[in-house]
């Protein structure tokens, strides 16, 4: 008679943990968290107008702050110090360089999009291109082969 208490105790956490899983891993509605560029040089030709590759590479300023931005934006998916856990892609092994900048400034701007699920938002027009180009640049700094 225990066994079966006991069992069907057992089964009773089961259902309600499993039911309630959504809700413990889903990452819900995110607010992104403002980020202070003020410090970082202004983008030109303006601020409006997307360029192609990151103005602040290797700016120790910007990798300051691109590294507190991507903790407070970035890490919820794509990892602590950006080791993904295989929610979202790995971002210390995005290329180097110009080639790299293509892809980030591509998914940061606009976001991605598949079969109707959005699998990351477009942060471009939230966060804006500084703060994105900073998250670029400190990315560069934990690139791993």
């Amino acid at each position: 008679m225990k066994i079966t208490g006991r069992l069907a105790l057992a089964a009773s956490a089961g259902v309600l943990a499993l039911a309630g899983a959504p809700h413990l891993f889903a990452h819900g509605d995110v607010t992104p968290q403002a980020v202070d560029t003020s410090a970082l040089p202004d983008i030109q030709p303006n601020n409006d107008t997307w360029i192609e590759h990151n103005p602040y590479r290797g700016n120790a300023e910007a990798i300051k702050i691109g590294e507190h931005a991507y903790a407070q934006n970035c890490a919820r998916c794509h990892g602590i110090e950006a080791i993904s856990g295989g929610i979202a892609p790995d971002l210390r092994y995005l290329e180097l360089g110009d080639s790299g900048d293509e892809w980030f400034v591509q998914r940061y701007h606009h976001g991605s999009v598949r079969d109707g699920k959005v699998y990351m938002p477009p942060m471009g027009e939230v966060l804006g291109q500084k703060a994105g180009w900073a998250i670029r640049a400190w990315l560069e700094t934990v690139h791993q082969e």
